[in-house]
């Protein structure tokens, strides 16, 4: 179900917590919320659509990737960088790192470790500061 985004500043900073199997449908509705938005959002955190849950959904070129209960292991090469968000308006500083690993659960709860980079990296790096209640 495609959900309406979260722009609520004060819930948006609501650190999210840890997913688990019973959340299932919050990944589905992010998947399809993120999919309704692909002309203008390349990721989203569950609580963009206003459901504080450890879960993301974003692009990797093409292919829809989720993440639930992503965490960062390892960063490399900060720099900082301009973001929009389809929650605030405007431009905003953010510091980032252009390769990561993370460690995570994909939808059928197998825990996986992947590196990324470049912009993907960004990606996941602007979705993981939602989760932790991060506004950039």
């Amino acid at each position: 179900m495609v959900r309406e985004i979260n722009k609520n500043i004060k819930l948006l900073m609501v650190k999210s917590t840890d997913a688990d199997i019973n959340d299932i449908e919050v990944v589905n509705d992010l998947k399809d919320t993120l999919l309704f938005n692909k002309d203008r959002c390349v990721g989203m955190a569950a609580n963009m659509i206003s459901i504080s849950k450890n879960i993301i959904a974003f692009y990797d070129n093409d292919k829809l990737v989720v993440m639930i209960n992503p965490k960062i292991i390892k960063q490399d090469n900060y720099y900082e960088i301009k973001e929009g968000c389809l929650s605030l308006g405007g431009l905003r500083t953010a510091k980032r790192y252009k390769y990561i690993k993370v460690e995570y659960y994909n939808e059928k709860f197998q825990k996986r470790i992947m590196s990324y980079k470049d912009y993907t990296a960004q990606i996941i790096q602007h979705e993981i500061d939602h989760l932790n209640g991060i506004i950039i």
